[in-house]
Formats: structure tokens, sequence, C-alpha cells
């Protein structure tokens, strides 16, 4: 990938971009009959103008000559079978998979997310919940006894037990042993999507109604809500015995430090937290959320950079801190490209997805044949794959999709519920055929996807007819060095190989375009090159 991305940038005036043209757009030159129009020559010679430090290159007819050769390259890579080869059909469906995720975006939504995500980022949340898991595999009847039992403990508290005391008895979050259930303050990003939406829906002082995330069902409590603290980055030292001894060894610290001891001396000999001590007890920068409640209370009412608080206790021991550096929220405009970043890398990007498809379901005429899904609550997968499997179960705009295919797809599934296996391979199949069809319908994917094949094609053609045959043919090197050796002023093959090696590679290229050119027939339209040069040379 990155030989190519080097070689692309080599030539990037070779790279094309194909449009859709209409049919009075002229002809500029025929390679074998084969038409190139005047749009697309602009598209690329316009684009490209700019790149092109020599400025005899950007003489019209200079640059057809290159872009002439480029097309000869690029068509014989096709007459050799390279657009044939595993290596190249990977690297290229790598690159379709890349390509395409924004046209499988609604950016609508991100929009309307980016905006509801940064006002969730100037206000942290406090919460406490209660889960219970779902089995491993879990059917739709373990889903519903999770739910059940859920409920179940919500009226509990509803009539009057205690939430704390409720989530350590049944909690199934491993957690709840030190917490109570308790999650401190958090900001967005923290928690999955759906626990960071009802935490932020639930008023402060009130109980969420039963909700399902990819770890099971929770109920939560909010108990407090402020204003963002931003971010931390602090030092600290830390004992660990919460004792009367480990207080009066911190306290001695305390009194190094401010008789003028260094910090860093301090946190690198006597602090335990091992992680941090070798670097002056630095920690990781962090936000609500990412520490104890006392620790970041400490934290937060520190005011200037290097001051040190006194010593006070965490469930992990004494401490001691330094502020290093305080992070407020910044302005939406300034945090706006991080906060989308997030998003696209994160567990909502899928509602973006999910629009799409809904959109695209609503577009396309799509048909089920209820007839074959109905065999399928009847008869089991082993028996449905060996009789009939030519028969359609969905089409899309008119293309069936064979009954084989949703077979493959409930195979290996962990969810049997037919329906909504159904539900997800109509989805799959969706965004398959969007994608398939996407490169007739939109001219811009189409464009930047033929660069590309035509740049992998041609990378691939000069490794295998110029670059390592520079490299490995040695007795073509050596012809090569003894049939120009007053160039290199007599000197010895290996004392100027690198120089014998480029000047071979450009030898190799000029003899692969002569002959592509003697083996082709190339037609320019002299009276429309004629009309360019007038619009650009001028």
């Amino acid at each position: 990938m990155r030989k190519l991305i080097f070689y692309t940038v080599l030539c990037n005036f070779f790279l094309v971009q194909s449009i859709t043209v209409a049919q009075s757009d002229k002809v500029l030159f025929r390679i074998d009959d084969k038409p190139i129009r005047v749009s697309e020559f602009k598209k690329v010679y316009e684009k490209n103008l700019n790149l092109v430090v020599d400025e005899e290159a950007k003489d019209v007819a200079k640059y057809l000559d290159l872009y002439i050769n480029y097309k000869l390259k690029v068509n014989e890579a096709y007459a050799i079978g390279l657009d044939t080869l595993d290596s190249y059909k990977r690297e290229l469906n790598s690159y379709k998979n890349q390509l395409i995720i924004p046209y499988l975006q609604d950016n609508e939504l991100i929009d309307r997310m980016v905006k509801e995500a940064y006002e969730k980022m100037t206000q942290e949340v406090k919460v406490s919940h209660i889960l219970i898991r779902f089995p491993e595999n879990a059917t739709p009847k373990d889903t519903l006894s999770a739910y059940h039992k859920i409920v179940g403990i919500r009226d509990k508290i509803v009539a009057g037990a205690s939430f704390d005391k409720v989530a350590r008895e049944v909690s199934q979050d491993p957690s709840v042993k030190i917490n109570g259930g308790d999650l401190g303050y958090f900001s967005v990003f923290r928690m999955v999507y759906p626990f960071e939406e009802k935490s932020y829906a639930t008023s402060v002082g009130q109980m969420s109604a039963p909700f399902k995330t990819q770890f099971g069902y929770h109920i939560i409590k909010v108990t407090g809500k402020r204003k963002a603290r931003g971010a931390f980055e602090v030092a600290h030292i830390l004992i660990k015995d919460r004792s009367i001894e480990g207080k009066v060894k911190i306290d001695s610290l305390y009194t190094k430090l401010t008789n003028g001891a260094s910090f860093d001396k301090i946190a690198q000999r006597y602090s335990q937290d091992t992680s941090t001590s070798y670097k002056g007890g630095k920690l990781p920068r962090f936000e609500a959320g990412s520490t104890v409640e006392e620790f970041e209370d400490t934290v937060h009412k520190m005011i200037r950079a290097n001051d040190i608080s006194k010593p006070f206790q965490t469930r992990y021991g004494w401490h001691i801190v330094k502020l290093i550096k305080k992070y407020p929220i910044k302005t939406f405009e300034e945090e706006k490209a991080e906060i989308e970043h997030k998003i696209k890398n994160s567990d909502r990007i899928k509602l973006s997805q999910a629009a799409v498809i809904d959109k695209l379901k609503k577009k396309y005429e799509i048909k089920e044949n209820k007839e074959q899904l109905a065999l399928f609550a009847t008869e089991t997968i082993a028996t449905l794959s060996k009789k009939g499997n030519e028969d359609w179960i969905v089409s899309i705009e008119g293309e069936k999709i064979p009954k084989q295919k949703f077979i493959n797809f409930i195979r290996f599934r962990k969810n049997k519920d037919i329906k909504k296996s159904f539900e997800a391979f109509i989805d799959n199949e969706v965004v398959q055929y969007f994608k398939n069809n996407l490169v007739h319908t939109n001219p811009t994917y189409r464009s930047t996807l033929l660069e590309y094949k035509e740049g992998l094609l041609l990378f691939e053609l000069m490794q295998r007819k110029v670059w390592q045959k520079a490299t490995n043919d040695t007795e073509g090197l050596q012809q090569y060095f003894e049939k120009n050796k007053e160039k290199y002023k007599q000197k010895e093959l290996e004392e100027v190989k690198g120089d014998v090696i480029s000047d071979y590679q450009k030898d190799l290229e000029n003899n692969l375009i002569n002959r592509l050119k003697k083996n082709s027939t190339i037609e320019v339209e002299k009276r429309v090159l004629k009309k360019l040069k007038r619009i650009y040379n001028n």
C-alpha cells in the first residue's frame, strides 16, 4: 500500500477520473478505436495542473503525450490480465469498503448527534445502576426472563426498598461489590450510547424504566448533575496503607514537599503506585468518571499549575497530588471535529447506518417470497439445504436473491429467531445492492474508484515490467551499463550502481512505451487539440 501511494504521488498527473459525458462531447483521441473524450482529459488535466512543477509539462500537447502513455500502460495491464490477480482483487475490495463508508452515513443525523454530544459534554451526570445480564447465546425466552426480573426489582424499589441495598443484593455488574452500583459522575462517550442517553434523559432523584444495552437490562437512578469540569493532568504520590501508620508516612512526605523537596524525586522514591512513580507520579490525562470521586474533587478544587494538595484518603490509600494542567471544555467549533471523529468510531454510528438503510428500503422495491420464508418455521436448515435451493427468498428492484444465500446467512448465527434473522438479512442485502450499484449511480464514487483501480494496475505493471527487472535482471543491467559506460565516467558498475539502476528503469519504461505505441493505433483529433491549446496555453 505504501509503495502504491508513493508511486501515485510520483505519477499523480497520470491518474485519470472518468465522468459521465454527453453524446455531444467530442473525442480527443482514440487508442485502437477506443475513444477518450475531451471532458475526461480536461477533468484530469485541470485536477493536476497545480501539481505539475515543470512549466513545460503544463503545455497541453506535452501533457496529452503523457496521458496517452498512461492510457497505453493501463490498457496493457488489462490485456495481460493483471486485473484478475487475487492480490489486486483483495486490495481493490479493501479500498472499496473504505471508500463506500461515507455513502452509508446519514450526514444530517450525524450533525444532530454532534450537537447533542456537545451539549452533553458541558454537563456531567452521576448515576447508580442495577444490571441483569443476558445468558451467553441468549434466546428470546432468556431475554424475556431477564426483563421480567429487572421489572420486579424496580417494583421492589418503588415500593420503598433502598436502591443501593437492592443493587448490592441483585446487580450482576461485578463492580457493585466495590461501589454499590454507584458509577460516579461521567460525561459523553464514557458509557455505551443507550446508557448515556437514558442517564441524561432522567431527572435528578428519579429512577428510569428498564432499558436494554448489549450487556443486559438496566435500571438507573440519577443522583446528581453538574457543570462539566473538563479534563485534568496531575501527578500523585500514593501510600497504600490506609491506617494511622500510612497517615503518618504521607504527612512526613507532605512536610518534605512544603520544605522545598522535589515532587518528582519524592514520588520516584516513596510513591507505591509503581505504574507512575518512575515518572514522577505523572498520571494520564483524565476526565469525570475516570477515577474515584474523592480524588477528582480534590483536583477540581486546585487552581494553579504546580499547586500541591494536602494529604487525602481514597479507597486506594493516602494521596498527595500536584496539579499540572486543567483542560476546560472548548467552544463547539473547537470541539466539533473531535466529537465527529468519536461518533464515527463509537457504537452510535450504527444509528446513522440504520437511518441510511431505512431510507434505502423505502426507496427500493423489495418483495419477500413468503411461501419460501414460511418453510423456515417448519423445517431444519439441513433439510432446506437439500431441496429447491434455486428458489428465491427476496428480491430488490427485481433482482432475485436465492434462498440458499439466506440459509448460509443464518447457518452459524447465534440468534435463531427467523423473523429477526430475515430482517437482518434484508438489511444486509439492501446494503450490498446499494454498494454494487453505486458505481452506476454516483459519478464521484465511480471516478474515484476508477482512479484507484487504474493506479493499482499501473503500479503492478511497472513493478513487473520495469522496477523488478531493473533490480533483478543483473545481465540486462550489466549490458545497459556497458552500452552507456561513457555516461558514468568509466567508473565500475558497483561504484555507480544506484544511478545505473535508475537510468535502466527509465530506459525500460521508454522501451515499454515505444512497444505499446508500435502495437497500437493512436489517432488524435487535431482540430479538437488545437482548440484546447487555445483555451489553456493562453
